[in-house]
């Protein structure tokens, strides 16, 4: 089953999906770094907005 960009991730599988520890990831929802909905406890990230802040944080390689 592929996932459509629409679909809400959480925590853990945003870490995963960027090869990063959770916490680091829980750290950049407290600095509002990426944009995310929370529901009770749980906190869910849109996978467009870790698709765009991906992009934007992208640094090209060096022409040479």
């Amino acid at each position: 089953m592929q996932r459509s960009e629409s679909e809400m991730l959480s925590v853990d599988e945003v870490a995963a999906m960027l090869g990063l520890k959770s916490g680091t990831v829980r750290l950049w929802l407290v600095q509002r770094r990426l944009p995310h909905l929370k529901a009770g406890r749980s906190v869910r990230i849109p996978k467009a907005a870790v698709l765009e802040f991906i992009e934007k944080n992208l640094v090209p390689a060096r022409e040479q």
